[in-house]
């Protein structure tokens, strides 16, 4: 699991600690942590409050540690420089949004309309299914009759 962590001092111990800040559930989905601290147990020489990427293990053990520099550099270029997100882009990705609004409700009303179809013709065919029931049995009485 990959966090972003903030190396930080323990007052009383001294020790180095990583304060998870936020972990990462998919590329572009992060959820904040709840600021649990670890304990760094080498030292790596990383300042107090210095930002870094942390992969841990299951039992939160530290796999990797990198500075979060060039990640942060790369969410402001990707997201936050004037390049990338103007108003211009937001009012088409709000558009774009709309379009595909209208075309899910669009798709769900087709989708309502050929399962009320499907159903009014399954009930067509029980209702044949039983005229032919009823025929069939007048045609064995008549069968019978005419036997005996």
């Amino acid at each position: 699991m990959l966090y972003l962590a903030r190396v930080k001092r323990n007052v009383i111990s001294g020790e180095t600690q990583l304060q998870l800040l936020a972990r990462q559930f998919s590329d572009e989905n992060w959820k904040i942590c709840d600021r649990q601290s670890l304990p760094l147990h080498h030292e790596l020489g990383y300042s107090e409050g210095l930002l870094v990427l942390v992969k841990l293990d299951r039992k939160n053990e530290v796999i990797e540690i990198n500075e979060a520099q060039n990640w942060i550099l790369e969410l402001v270029e990707k997201y936050l420089s004037k390049t990338k997100i103007t108003p211009e882009f937001v009012k088409k990705e709000r558009e774009r949004i709309e379009q595909w609004r209208q075309e899910l409700a669009s798709q769900s009303q087709d989708l309502t309309r050929r399962s009320l179809e499907i159903e009014t013709r399954r009930e067509q065919l029980q209702e044949l299914e039983e005229t032919l029931m009823r025929e069939k049995e007048k045609l064995n009485n008549k069968l019978k009759k005419h036997e005996n």
